[in-house]
C-alpha cells in the first residue's frame, strides 16, 4: 500500500493534542474532592460515589470505544468530540452541584474518556504506519507527560488563586485546545487500514471479533494482557498509600510532597519515554518491558525503609521509569500483536480493561493490608505482586516485534 509522508503540519497538531489530551482525558481527577467538599460542604460517602462513577464508566466502555474506533473511518472527529464533551461537562458540575448530576457528568466523562486513547493510537499508527510508531509513539508520551505536568501546575495555581471552578475552567481550556489540534490534522493523511492495523488496502479483515475473543485466540496477546493486570495490581496503590503515610506522619508540608511526588515522576517520564521510542526498534520490546516491571518491586520494597517526605519524593523516581516506559511499550507491543488483523484498536480496548481491573483491584486489596496490618505490610504486599509480575513477564511474556520469519518492511504498511 502505497501512503504520503505524514506533514509537518499534522504531526506537530499530534503534538499539541497530546500536551492538552494528557489533562483532558483524567477529567477533573481527585480535584473534584477537594472542590466538593471545601466549596460544597459534601461528605465522604457522596464524594465517593461522585469519584467512582467515571472510573466504572470508562472500564465498561473501554472494548466497545477500540471496537468504534475500529471499525468508524472519521477516527479524528470522534476524538474531538469525546474531548470537547469531558470539557463541556467539566464546565456544567459547577452549575448542578447535586448528585444525581455529578454523576451523569462522571460517567459520560467517563464513555468520552474511554474513546480518547484507542483513537489518538490509531491517527498516531495511520500518520506515521508500522516502521514509525515506535520512534513516533515515544514522542506522544513525552508530551503526554509534559501536558500533565503543566496541568497540575496550573491547577494548583488557579484553584489556589483565583477560585476553585477554575480548576473546572483549566481542564475546559485544555479540551478546547485539543479539539482544535486534533482538527488540525489532515483527515487525508491518517490511513484508514493502518488506523486499525490492517494488512492491505485491497485485503479484508475481520471486525466482528469482540475484544474477549480476541484475547483468547491470540495467546502472546493474553499474556501480555494479564502481565498489564498484574502490573497496575501492583503499581496502582503505591503513591495513594505513600500519600496517606505522609498525612498520617509527622511530616508538614504532604500535600506539598504529594505535589513534588507526580512532577518528579512525570519529568523522569519525558526522557524515559523518548528513549523507549528510540530505542524499542532496536533494543526489541522484552528488554525494556523486563526493566519497566522490575523496578516495580525495588519501589515497593523501598517505601518500608523511611516515611520522611524526601525519601517518598525520592523512591517515586522510579515510578518515572517504569510508567514511562510502559506507556510506549503497551502501543508498540499491541501494535506487533494485531499487526494485520484490523482490530488494533480493539485489542488496546481490552488491554485498556485489563489495566482498569488491576488499578481497582489494587486499591481495594491494599487498603484491606493495610487497615489489618500497617502500612509497611501494604508496600510488601504490593512488593511481592509486583515480582510475581515480573516472574511472569519472564516465564511467558516473549519477544513481540517481527522478527525475520515476518514479511520485510516493505512488503509492509509503512
Amino acid at each position: 500500500m502505497s501512503r504520503q509522508t505524514a506533514s509537518r503540519r499534522s504531526l506537530r497538531a499530534l503534538d499539541a493534542a497530546n500536551l492538552f489530551l494528557a489533562d483532558v482525558r483524567d477529567g477533573i481527577g481527585p480535584f473534584l474532592a477537594i472542590y466538593l467538599l471545601a466549596s460544597h460542604d459534601w461528605d465522604a460517602g457522596r464524594i465517593g460515589i461522585a469519584m467512582s462513577a467515571m472510573g466504572i464508566a470508562t472500564l465498561i466502555a473501554q472494548g466497545p470505544a477500540g471496537a468504534l474506533i475500529d471499525r468508524v473511518q472519521q477516527r479524528r472527529l470522534v476524538t474531538a468530540v469525546a474531548s470537547g464533551t469531558i470539557g463541556l461537562c467539566c464546565i456544567l458540575m459547577t452549575w448542578f452541584v447535586n448528585l444525581p448530576a455529578i454523576v451523569f457528568f462522571q460517567a459520560l466523562m467517563g464513555v468520552a474518556a474511554a474513546l480518547i486513547v484507542p483513537g489518538l493510537t490509531a491517527i498516531t499508527q495511520g500518520l506515521v504506519g508500522y516502521r514509525g510508531l515506535a520512534r513516533r509513539q515515544g514522542r506522544n508520551e513525552v508530551f503526554n507527560h509534559a501536558g500533565n505536568i503543566v496541568a497540575a501546575l496550573l491547577a494548583g495555581l488557579l484553584g489556589h488563586f483565583v477560585a476553585r471552578e477554575w480548576l473546572f475552567y483549566s481542564v475546559a481550556l485544555f479540551a478546547l485546545a485539543s479539539v482544535i489540534s486534533i482538527l488540525l490534522i489532515r483527515e487525508h493523511e491518517i490511513d484508514p487500514e493502518l488506523a486499525r492495523g490492517a494488512r492491505l488496502a485491497d485485503e479484508t479483515s475481520p471486525v466482528n471479533e469482540s475484544g474477549l475473543v480476541m484475547l483468547l485466540r491470540q495467546p502472546a496477546l493474553l499474556a501480555f494482557s494479564v502481565a498489564t493486570l498484574v502490573f497496575h495490581f501492583a503499581n496502582a496503590a503505591m503513591l495513594p498509600l505513600a500519600g496517606q503515610t505522609l498525612s498520617a506522619g509527622t511530616e508538614r508540608g504532604a500535600s506539598l510532597y504529594m505535589s513534588a511526588c507526580i512532577i518528579v515522576a512525570q519529568l523522569v517520564m519525558i526522557p524515559v519515554a523518548h528513549l523507549a521510542g528510540a530505542r524499542a526498534d532496536r533494543w526489541g520490546r522484552r528488554p525494556l518491558l523486563l526493566l519497566a516491571f522490575a523496578v516495580l518491586p525495588i519501589r515497593g520494597l523501598l517505601y518500608t525503609v523511611h516515611d520522611a517526605g524526601w525519601w517518598i519524593v525520592a523512591v517515586q523516581l522510579l515510578d518515572g521509569i517504569g510508567a514511562g516506559l510502559i506507556g510506549v511499550l503497551t502501543v508498540l507491543i499491541v501494535s506487533d500483536l494485531t499487526r494485520g488483523s484490523g482490530r488494533f484498536n480493539t485489542a488496546i480496548g481490552a488491554v485498556a480493561v485489563a489495566h482498569g481491573i488491576g488499578a481497582a483491584l489494587s486499591h481495594a486489596l491494599a487498603g484491606q493490608v493495610v487497615a489489618a496490618l500497617g502500612y509497611d505490610a501494604g508496600f510488601l504486599f504490593l512488593a511481592a505482586v509486583a515480582a510475581l509480575a515480573l516472574v511472569f513477564v519472564v516465564c511467558c511474556v516473549r519477544e513481540s516485534m517481527p522478527d525475520r520469519g515476518c514479511p520485510s518492511p516493505a512488503t509492509l504498511p509503512a
